[in-house]
């Protein structure tokens, strides 16, 4: 009986994985200019992580984690999101003591148990940053700033960003008691997970993605009508920030994102070309996550972007100039001749393919299909001879090169 793979977990085959990998070293050297390192984190937690800090109301928690208990009983959850897992391992290790300020990227899988459809998968990859230690709205635009360079750098250029705040414990409090006085009466025609969220976290209301729900919710009342003067004033500078930053962007106050531990500034990254699964990235700030898990009151904020439908945006990638040598050789003792060369090639960064055997045809047809840009034939005359046919595929030009010389030869 032949094994697939689970549904809703794909695999990445080639060349589509080098394509991953491009992006990623992308990411990996615009975060840097920024000052962010990464950090790799377990794809497993103990479930009371996420229930503390996603929320027990949300809908990852309630219907989406893979939780399982392991051979002692303690209950485990594969990592859903990646903000909990970074904040987790910021108070293990302490990181606030050897730096006030800690700027830490990741990249990897997460886990939820969806339908699986275009851009959504049961197992999918993220790219995220978090920011801890700073309350100031030059941190929020400046993440925001971040994204908008990585996504231009991938030729991306027709997302939307939206923004809201969604206020904070001084103020949301008085929005909450809003929100409840509005759905009271109303909620007998609102979908049963509605219902059962609208006592513990009204917002969650706001937050459904069936229709029928939002179009019930579109006269509600706005948590901008609410914020504190401290809220307001930090909005009005990210804006300003962001404006001085020359990027665009669309207030949207509906946005309340899904998680619990958000507050003040969220924030969203659309496009249309993904359909109805369109936000590609979100985040915002989470000022009360790190001492709710037991670490000392630090601030934060942060973004995580889906790599799958972001891979569906980038234009068709052109693959690089080849430089790839390869050595089609004829026999033992030209392998046997070859394969320090080879070697040193490939120590000195060079890429390197041969044909392990078979004929010289069919050794071409092998290098062709790779892409070579050269190819090294060495049989049993250039043995004798201790000079190699270096053949560039481009041109059909072909030139002896001396064993001792091919190094330096091909890696001009």
């Amino acid at each position: 009986m032949k094994i697939t793979a689970i549904k809703g977990m794909s695999d990445l085959l080639p060349p589509q994985s080098t394509h991953w990998e491009r992006v990623e070293s992308k990411a990996r050297e615009i975060f840097k200019t920024y000052g962010f390192q990464e950090i790799r984190t377990p794809i497993v937690e103990p479930t009371e992580l996420f229930v503390r800090s996603v929320g027990e109301t949300s809908a990852i928690v309630e219907k989406e984690m893979y939780t399982f208990e392991d051979r002692k009983g303690t209950s485990l959850t594969l990592r859903p999101e990646g903000t909990a897992s970074v904040v987790r391992a910021y108070i293990e290790a302490a990181l606030y003591y050897k730096d006030p300020v800690a700027k830490l990227a990741y990249f990897g899988p997460m886990f939820r148990y969806e339908q699986p459809q275009k851009g959504r998968s049961r197992q999918f990859f993220q790219i995220g940053a978090e920011l801890l230690g700073v309350q100031e709205p030059m941190a929020d635009a400046e993440l925001l700033i971040m994204l908008e360079q990585f996504f231009s750098s991938l030729g991306i250029t027709d997302t939307r960003l939206e923004i809201n705040s969604l206020g904070c414990k001084a103020c949301r409090p008085k929005y909450l008691e809003a929100i409840q006085k509005f759905l009271k009466g109303k909620l007998s025609k609102f979908c049963a997970d509605c219902q059962k969220r609208s006592d513990r976290n009204p917002l969650r209301v706001l937050d459904c993605k069936k229709e029928e729900c939002r179009t019930l919710t579109a006269d509600a009342p706005m948590i901008n009508d609410f914020w504190c003067e401290a809220c307001h004033q930090h909005y009005r500078e990210v804006r300003g920030l962001l404006l001085a930053g020359h990027v665009k962007f669309k207030e949207n106050p509906r946005i309340v994102r899904g998680l619990d531990y958000y507050c003040r500034t969220a924030f969203e990254i659309l496009c249309d070309r993904l359909g109805s699964q369109n936000a590609v990235g979100a985040g915002g700030r989470y000022d009360g996550l790190v001492k709710d898990l037991g670490g000392p009151d630090v601030p934060g904020v942060g973004f995580a972007v889906g790599m799958e439908r972001l891979m569906m945006l980038i234009p068709d990638i052109e693959e690089r100039t080849s430089d790839i040598v390869f050595f089609a050789l004829l026999g033992s003792e030209a392998q046997q001749k070859m394969l320090s060369v080879m070697q040193e090639l490939r120590a000195k960064g060079k890429q390197v393919e041969c044909a392990y055997g078979g004929s010289l045809k069919s050794q071409f047809r092998r290098a062709d299909k790779s892409g070579a840009a050269q190819v090294v034939v060495v049989g049993e005359n250039e043995v004798q001879k201790g000079t190699a046919v270096v053949k560039k595929m481009s041109s059909g030009e072909q030139r002896e090169v001396l064993f001792g010389r091919l190094v330096e030869e091909l890696t001009v």
